[in-house]
């Protein structure tokens, strides 16, 4: 400083080139402290189910890259989603925040109205508000180059990746055709676009947001794969799982390639949980393995997530967490692993250290708010869960059911009349969770037709569909269900004035 007083007496041109030495003599602590940082890659697919990867014990999928993934890093056996739908489920994602509280809570542009419902659906934000700061943006503000690649589903035009803190972009296609250099659902065009983004980035700290497509129907995969799975309860939907390990292994061997595995986290995951239902041109698609139901539904099915995170170095290899967490942690998370500061106001927690070090977070409830219909048969509900027990609350008429996951994992036995007072302490937990995070409430509807929701809801429990173990009969009338399923939403209710 006493140099740059002198200077300062020489004249400005001196001052001038002091300033410059001073920026310069700055300079490389910054950049190192940029590149001390660890890049991001996020891998996120589309209704992968807790249960459809090798190292999560389905035994006729094969997925050799995942199951090495896993025993390079953890893998966790509880992780929820924060809603059993795609965009609700991204949204708390990339902003740490409930979807109760964003007043996102189905997908994009959600299910109409219709008669076969007791409850109308609230009115829910068409799109992630730009207002929400999303981890994207605090990632860019420290330096890290951004890229959203694949799918988006948080808003159209004027609410897309690139105004949500996504340097590049790069949305791909939902559907391909199937041929030696593509698959069924464009994962090797979205495997190249995230390795031109890695190359042009590997001198600084990048964060890679890459969402497949796969496995959501429709979807097709290539003929030799589907005859060497054919042994699968899906053939089909097994090759697209192949397909889809076999371009993450792709890219974990570009890591390798550029010498930056140990310098990047790698998480891969899913939106929600495995489509367990017949939905679309498919009459089987996966199941859950021993969690009731899936996609759409507040059961475990619906709500567990495969959660697979590797840092080489600084997260212990072949380790399985069984502490729950949801989505809505990754940004503090990440922030934190990233040496960055974490906003207050977020609803997630920060892992990092039980990623680390297995540092136990404190001990807390999950709560899940779901005020709508879905198209896999799932109704408006609520759920609070508290280490073994879990409830779920349905709106339609206020009904609980409460589970000890500790002894019965299925969900197969209610029994708050068994335990009435820890049923009240929770159904209590979950009204007041509500009430403080603005969540919003259904009202009745008006042209309800009892009949249509008795056929879709009552006497047939699409919840307790389980594919792997139905027989054809059973195959047959959920076919059925489908077919009026489809038809009940076609009956809209009528527009109001």
């Amino acid at each position: 400083m006493e140099n740059i007083r002198r200077l300062s007496r020489a004249g400005p041109w001196a001052v001038g080139l002091a300033a410059c030495v001073l920026a310069a003599s700055c300079l490389p602590a910054v950049e190192q402290q940029g590149a001390a940082r660890p890049n991001i890659m996020f891998i996120l697919t589309d209704d992968l189910g807790i249960y459809d990867l090798g190292c999560y014990g389905r035994t006729e999928h094969h997925t050799p890259h995942l199951d090495r993934l896993a025993a390079q890093g953890v893998r966790f056996t509880s992780a929820y989603c924060a809603l059993p739908l795609c965009s609700p489920s991204r949204a708390a994602i990339l902003t740490g925040k409930d979807p109760a509280r964003l007043h996102l809570t189905t997908y994009l542009p959600g299910r109409p109205d219709c008669t076969a419902q007791k409850l109308l659906h609230p009115k829910i934000q068409m799109q992630l508000p730009l207002e929400e700061k999303t981890l994207a943006e605090y990632l860019k503000h420290a330096g890290y180059a951004t890229a959203c690649i694949g799918k988006w589903h948080l808003g159209g035009k004027g609410f897309g990746p690139a105004e949500q803190g996504f340097d590049v972009v790069h949305p791909g296609k939902a559907n391909t055709t199937p041929s030696e250099t593509e698959g069924g659902k464009g994962e090797y065009d979205l495997t190249a676009a995230a390795e031109r983004f890695i190359e042009a980035n590997r001198d600084k700290p990048f964060f890679l947001y890459l969402c497949h497509n796969t496995p959501h129907i429709p979807y097709t995969a290539r003929d030799e794969l589907v005859r060497k799975n054919s042994r699968a309860l899906e053939p089909v939907y097994a090759a697209l799982i192949e397909t889809m390990d076999d371009a993450v292994g792709q890219l974990l061997r570009k890591l390798d390639a550029l010498d930056l595995a140990q310098k990047t986290i790698v998480i891969f995951t899913s939106d929600n949980g495995g489509l367990s239902v017949p939905e679309g041109p498919h009459k089987l698609v996966t199941h859950n393995g021993p969690y009731r139901a899936g996609k759409g539904f507040l059961y475990e099915g619906g709500l567990r997530i495969p959660l697979i995170v590797r840092w080489p170095g600084k997260i212990p290899a072949g380790k399985v967490i069984h502490q729950p967490t949801v989505n809505t942690d990754w940004p503090p998370t990440l922030l934190e692993l990233c040496g960055l500061p974490v906003p207050e106001g977020l609803d997630g927690v920060s892992i990092a250290g039980l990623l680390t070090d297995g540092k136990q977070p404190g001990k807390r409830m999950l709560f899940f708010h779901f005020p709508h219909y879905s198209n896999q048969g799932g109704r408006p509900g609520g759920v609070v869960r508290d280490g073994q027990w879990k409830l779920i609350e349905q709106y339609e008429d206020g009904q609980i059911e409460l589970f000890d996951l500790d002894k019965d994992i299925g969900e197969t036995t209610n029994v708050a009349s068994q335990h009435p007072q820890v049923a009240e302490r929770l159904r209590a937990a979950l009204a007041d969770w509500r009430g403080a995070i603005g969540a919003q409430q259904n009202v009745p509807n008006p042209d309800f037709d009892p009949l249509a929701h008795r056929a879709l809801y009552i006497d047939i429990d699409p919840s307790r569909f389980n594919a792997s173990i139905a027989g054809q009969q059973q195959i047959d009338r959920m076919q059925q269900w489908r077919k009026a399923m489809n038809a009940a939403t076609a009956a809209r209710t009528k527009p109001k004035p």
